[in-house]
């Protein structure tokens, strides 16, 4: 009597029967999932329509060109601003607040001028002096000295507390400092004429700060915030400039190792595995070696037992090296990393010679279906179409409709705060006596009209489709790469019987015949994230404000559904593969791809697996070796071209740059080999189902493969798995 916990070997479907006739990938196919296609088609023109709608009632400019606080464009002709085209902001570090982030709106005036400020002064002295007439034209229009004491002047945001030498950058008004060698100058200067055009030292700065302190308090150091920010910001720019050809070279270097990197795998795999699992151990045990000896070192310095929360931000990471607790961090880490990569070899070691095998046929379909590395060339083209026109819509749905005010106020505890208001009426309501200080200033633009109302709505379809799309062209990309690597497959006599142009011949059947399936799986995975999102979203907007029980729940969903979201890509990615194969509709596919994993899941656990991990360290020891010779170079480590190094202000920036670039172009290659180690894992699997291995029933997997397979107790339990 069978176990309950026993499984008929039918549950998961009929082991696939031979076929003398197959030959691979199959040519007489009919259309699959019509219905979702033509879904597909409708909403792609309804997206059109939807931009075209878009484009009638939006205006650009109201993005790109700047806005005062009343929702004029700086240098509109027929108005008061037509000569008016920068705008001044009369306190900018508000624009830094969260809030911002979340209303889309700087709580500060904002004022039209005709030229940013060029001399540095506070009110306290223009108002004394014959300079207010300059100064006057940073404050709002109408306003006139005397009518207000100065502590009203700045809680009403009247005029600025202080107006600096600022330099126009795309239209605003940005503060002009910089330190050069550890001088700070405005204007490229050390000296400056202030509000009284007497010359003065920019370390005089300070002492006026200090006097606008003693009404707004944290001025000086927002300055200092201000500074810090825009001299990183510069100096970031300047290494950029003075680095980039020196990163595209880095570049390209990982691609051609990347490439190579590939190529040997047909020859060298398992030289490259163990080489790849010596050096990722021998590297992070050496890591975890200087960490220590580095720990060890400056326990015992004065000053080095700081915290890292103590110092906070720094954009000198050579603090951070000089402190204990970094290199303990560093430490640990390493050694967390160094024990799972040991504890996963101990436990796959006897399962590394068929992933070595399979790692050899797939760098083998590669060298003779070379155009198969390209092809992500393909699908970033139209990531870059989808993601552009989305972002073009999204910016011309933001800025339809009327100019909408709301109530700004410094009081967090304002009731009114964010309230729509008028500015006609503003001054007639009450709102300023309950919120001292309050104004209505320009928010965004919107209106109370239908397309208006439903202005959120056509962002979130605009999303919806914009996710749909990017799924389908990754999709389309996956589905293309199956078909042409079985067509390698299931060629009996390689590479006499491997059809011409397998990866044409792919990418035309899937958009010929697939597209309603491919549409259809995307379009699973576009709701799932789609949920994803907006999950996030409530997360975001309830924070500190829902009860433990409500953020459990959220933090629950927001699990379950990036646990589906991972499933859903992962039976997608072989029901693609069943799709470019036998050319059935994407339900049949699917539960095929299923049960066919679920038939040999001690292959899938094992082999599949494997794979996946050494194609992880081979990005690792790829974007890591470029990263260390990136290291050395911009440090002038390598004694042959230090004079070729560029002269830089944080040499990490160019490094981290070529570090991820280099990941990602790793990324990209290994991404395509991956999808063909995939393949030829399915095909091997049902190649095992519909043959034998005789003379009338041959293999269609390579002989070496065949060999490892069949060799020892490893591979007669795997091939009897069932």
């Amino acid at each position: 009597m069978a176990r309950k916990t026993d499984i008929p070997s039918s549950y998961y479907g009929e082991p696939r029967k031979f076929d003398p006739n197959f030959r691979g990938p199959v040519h007489n196919r009919s259309c699959t999932d019509v219905v979702c296609c033509i879904i597909f088609i409708i909403v792609i023109l309804g997206y059109i329509a939807l931009g075209t709608v878009a484009w009638i009632h939006g205006d650009p400019r109201k993005v790109v060109y700047p806005t005062n606080s009343h929702g004029q464009f700086c240098g509109q002709q027929g108005t008061l601003n037509a000569n008016k085209t920068k705008l001044f902001y009369f306190n900018m570090l508000k624009c830094a607040n969260p809030a911002v982030l979340i209303n889309l709106q700087c709580p500060t005036t904002q004022l039209c001028v005709s030229k940013c400020p060029d001399r540095f002064a506070t009110l306290l002295d223009a108002q004394n002096t014959k300079n207010w007439e300059y100064y006057k034209q940073f404050c709002k229009p109408g306003f006139e000295i005397g009518s207000k004491s100065v502590a009203e002047v700045l809680r009403d945001e009247d005029c600025p507390s202080m107006i600096v030498p600022s330099r126009p950058f795309l239209q605003r008004c940005f503060p002009d400092f910089i330190t050069r060698n550890g001088i700070l100058t405005v204007a490229n200067q050390t000296i400056f004429n202030d509000g009284v055009n007497k010359q003065r030292s920019v370390n005089d700065l300070k002492d006026a700060a200090n006097q606008v302190t003693a009404i707004q308090q944290g001025v000086e150091r927002g300055i200092a915030n201000l500074l810090n920010a825009k001299e990183v910001g510069i100096k970031i720019f300047e290494d950029y400039a003075n680095s980039w050809d020196w990163i595209l070279i880095g570049l390209v270097i990982t691609m051609v190792v990347s490439l190579l990197f590939i190529l040997l795998l047909r020859y060298t795999a398992d030289v490259l595995l163990w080489f790849i699992v010596f050096v990722v151990i021998a590297v992070v045990g050496y890591g975890i070696w200087h960490c220590y000896w580095e720990y060890s070192m400056l326990s015992g310095k004065p000053g080095a037992n700081v915290t890292i929360s103590d110092i906070g931000f720094q954009t000198d990471f050579s603090i951070y090296l000089q402190l204990s607790q970094t290199w303990l961090i560093f430490m640990i880490s390493l050694a967390v990393i160094e024990f799972i990569v040991v504890i996963m070899l101990i436990f796959l070691r006897t399962r590394l010679r068929i992933a070595i095998a399979l790692l050899k046929e797939g760098s083998r379909a590669i060298s003779y279906i070379m155009s198969a590395l390209f092809y992500p060339i393909i699908t970033f083209f139209l990531l870059a179409i989808c993601i552009a026109y989305w972002a073009v819509t999204a910016v011309f749905l933001a800025s339809s409709g009327h100019a909408v005010y709301k109530v700004m106020s410094a009081d967090d505890k304002c009731m009114y705060a964010n309230l729509t208001c008028s500015p006609k009426n503003f001054s007639q309501t009450n709102i300023t006596k309950v919120c001292p200080g309050s104004q209505c200033m320009f928010a965004f633009y919107g209106g109370e009209s239908m397309y208006h109302r439903y202005i959120l709505v056509l962002h979130l379809c605009n999303l919806f489709v914009f996710l749909w799309l990017v799924n389908f062209t990754i999709a389309l990309g996956q589905c293309t790469l199956a078909g042409a690597f079985a067509s390698y497959y299931w060629a009996l006599k390689k590479p006499k019987d491997i059809p011409e142009c397998p990866l044409y011949s792919s990418f035309s059947r899937a958009i010929r015949y697939h597209t309603g399936s491919l549409a259809f799986g995307s379009l699973i995975l576009a709701v799932v994230q789609m949920v994803r999102l907006v999950l996030e979203y409530l997360d975001q907007k309830l924070k500190g404000s829902q009860n433990a029980c409500t953020r459990f729940m959220l933090c629950c969903l927001e699990c379950c559904f990036w646990c589906l979201e991972h499933f859903i890509k992962f039976l997608n990615r072989n029901a693609y593969i069943m799709i470019a194969i036998y050319g059935k509709n994407f339900c049949t596919s699917s539960k095929d791809a299923f049960f066919l994993l679920m038939r040999n899941i001690i292959r899938v656990t094992v082999l599949d697996k494997v794979t996946d991990f050494v194609l992880f360290l081979g990005k690792l020891v790829i974007s890591g070796s470029v990263g260390v010779l990136a290291f050395f170079f911009f440090t002038r480590k390598i004694p042959v071209i230090q004079e070729e190094v560029p002269s830089l202000n944080y040499y990490w920036v160019p490094l981290l740059t070529v570090i991820f670039g280099s990941y990602m172009i790793a990324h990209g290659f290994f991404n395509v080999y991956s999808m063909c180690v995939d393949t030829l894992f399915l095909c091997f699997c049902e190649d095992l189902e519909r043959n034998d291995g005789s003379s009338s029933r041959p293999y269609y997997m390579s002989p070496g493969l065949h060999k490892i397979l069949r060799k020892g107790e490893e591979g007669a339990k795997l091939c009897a798995a069932s």
